[in-house]
């Protein structure tokens, strides 16, 4: 009895106390989301918000971020300096204060940041705790000061190390391979957030360089979001210039800008004191009561309307617009900063934006005319895709079942625990449905290549029979109205072409899809890319899978070590049909033994500017990416 006491025993000695920065390293998760490539390039978000806080203090007007040749990473402006004078109840320089101690920082005192991007203190001395050492230097006063730190702690004193003209600060660090399993910058994905804050931060030159081949690029926005747009709009046709909306009323800066185009997509992108809040919130709201009543009154004040009420769908359609706030005090939602919280942001929107959009209208009677017919075409769309709906449900109820009699679905009903594989052809359905485990592997062979969805409405997208069947087969239904994700029926979707290039087109079809129309199942890590061997190598009773040439190359050489060259038979997969059963659950449906790669969403406007460039009417913006893209194939089937 006295021994169950005592491991039930719950005193002061069992609450541990972690000091400092040994939070950080104990549950790096809880403060860069993931010690992945997401949580890597994180850590230089983290540092380059802290030169963009500078800039909208009207301080830097140049940030340059370096990938030097050893991984670590160097992020240079010309903003005030970090303070360096002795911070008064810490004891020591306000250098070490900021970089040693979480929650300390200018953003909590608005005299020093108006508004600021960081807002918990945490950045500067998380990125320090998660690197194995990082130096800073402050240019301030005339005076250059230096410090070193490893893992967080301090290993010298700040120090001056000489005279310097100009001011600013440089933070280099390199982050801990004991925290984070590969240390590799990927430079198109910093390259797409620089960007993004370029465009977000009118006139503020940001340079990005990698030491590693010389590459090197450059943005500075003199139109600031209206530019954004336009590089949004690159692959689309737009319908008008792109209307700006800037005011700042209550301490609340509204930067809008938007225009209306030939696609049948809405794409709205919001921030927040630069940080990207893709689950929108209150300053989406406001602009969306605002562009539904606006349009409306005015239609209807001009007899454009012929008694049909405009939607939010009907007014959203085609819209591609760019939403930027400043709040001195904003509230998220969630330690991830993405939904706005602020109640007061919304009326704040909404009456800046319906005031500014009527005077507009009011003043570009062809380009209301333009929109309007956009939203009336718009409208009579949503007609037609509510009776494909209604056919749709009422063919259903008809049938036994509502699941699509080429599914092959698994016996476990609980949808985290199930999967389906979106198999392209009946020949790699045949072998997949043999070779999987049912109990919780789901089957759905797709014929040919669905339909581009980019190029249609939705009253199309749901009278295409294969679409059709992926929507049934999910059942979270589709649209603005009808997706309900509680539904969801497998927690894993599994896309599984083949490795040539008509594989790689249905695959970017399906994608396409689910990012237009189903964004949520990405957003919340649903969707993954099956990777199907190329190779088959056996040499004797040996044999191997290759997943690349470099794979196919080092186990080639591995075998003619061994002496086995002469008896080397290599195989290539031309297409999943030609694995018998056996083969596909070994190498590609086996959880034990197969690589997913999960489709992530880390910058929703780049992923739609890839998505419209590569499907959409534009020839020359496709051919300008496959251009810029083409060093990096590593498998090409001609």
């Amino acid at each position: 009895m006295a021994e169950n006491q005592n491991i039930s025993k719950y005193t002061a000695e069992n609450i541990q106390v972690l000091k400092g920065l040994e939070a950080v390293r104990r549950r790096p998760a809880m403060y860069i989301g993931d010690t992945t490539a997401h949580g890597l390039h994180h850590l230089v978000y983290e540092i380059v918000d802290n030169s963009i806080d500078e800039a909208m203090a009207g301080f830097c007007t140049k940030i340059k971020v370096t990938i030097n040749k050893d991984e670590s990473i160097t992020v240079e402006d010309n903003g005030r300096g970090i303070p360096v004078d002795r911070h008064k109840d810490m004891k020591k320089s306000a250098l070490e204060v900021i970089m040693t101690v979480l929650h300390a920082g200018g953003k909590f005192d608005h005299t020093t940041y108006k508004v600021s991007g960081g807002l918990h203190g945490v950045g500067a001395s998380v990125v320090n705790a998660l690197s194995s050492w990082c130096e800073v230097e402050v240019y301030r006063d005339g005076e250059r000061y230096y410090q070193k730190y490893e893992k967080g702690f301090p290993v010298t004193p700040v120090k001056k190390t000489g005279k310097i003209k100009h001011s600013g600060t440089k933070t280099t660090f390199m982050a801990d391979e004991e925290i984070f399993s590969k240390i590799k910058y990927n430079f198109d994905i910093l390259a797409n957030r620089l960007r993004e804050l370029a465009f977000l931060n009118k006139g503020l030159r940001i340079i990005l360089y990698d030491d590693h081949d010389g590459n090197s690029i450059e943005f500075q926005f003199k139109g600031g979001i209206a530019e954004f747009i336009k590089y949004l709009d690159q692959s689309r046709t737009s319908l008008h210039k792109p209307i700006l909306i800037n005011s700042e009323r209550e301490g609340i800066e509204v930067d809008i800008a938007f225009e209306y185009n030939d696609s049948y997509s809405d794409n709205i992108f919001t921030y927040c004191n630069n940080v990207n809040t893709i689950e929108g919130g209150t300053h989406l709201s406001g602009f969306k009561a605002a562009l539904t009543r606006t349009l409306n009154a005015y239609g209807n004040k001009n007899n454009l309307l012929k008694n049909v009420q405009l939607q939010g769908e009907d007014v959203r359609e085609g819209l591609t617009a760019v939403i930027s706030v400043k709040v001195s005090e904003p509230q998220f939602e969630g330690q991830t900063k993405t939904k706005l919280g602020n109640s007061e942001v919304r009326g704040v929107v909404e009456s800046v934006f319906n005031e500014q959009l009527a005077e507009y209208l009011e003043q570009n009677p062809s380009v209301a005319r333009r929109i309007v017919d956009k939203n009336m075409s718009a409208a009579h769309s949503r007609e037609a895709a509510k009776r494909a709906r209604d056919l749709t449900r009422r063919k259903s109820a008809l049938e036994s079942s509502t699941l699509p009699g080429k599914l092959a679905d698994c016996s476990i009903s609980d949808p985290q625990q199930c999967e389906i594989y979106l198999v392209e052809g009946d020949s790699a359905g045949g072998s997949a449905k043999q070779g999987r485990d049912r109990r919780f592997q789901a089957i759905l062979p797709l014929k040919g290549k669905i339909l581009n969805v980019e190029k249609s409405r939705l009253h199309k997208i749901l009278a295409n029979d294969e679409i059709r069947t992926i929507i049934t087969a999910m059942g979270t239904g589709v649209g603005d109205e009808d997706f309900e994700y509680e539904k969801l029926r497998y927690h894993k979707i599994i896309i599984m072409t083949d490795a040539d290039v008509d594989g790689s087109h249905i695959r970017t079809l399906l994608l396409t899809f689910f990012f237009r129309h189903m964004r949520k199942l990405i957003e919340l890590g649903h969707v993954y890319i099956a990777q199907p061997p190329l190779y088959k190598i056996k040499a004797g009773k040996e044999e191997l899978y290759a997943y690349d040439e470099e794979e196919k190359e080092n186990i080639t050489k591995r075998f003619s070590k061994n002496g086995k060259e002469t008896k080397l038979n290599l195989q290539r997969y031309k297409g999943l049909g030609e694995m018998n059963p056996d083969q596909l659950w070994e190498t590609t449906m086996n959880p034990e033994k197969r690589t997913l790669l999960q489709v992530t969403l880390d910058n929703a406007a780049e992923a739609d500017h890839i998505f419209s460039t590569l499907m959409g009417d534009q020839v020359e913006p496709r051919r300008q990416f496959i251009e810029k893209n083409a060093r990096y194939v590593r498998n090409l089937d001609i």
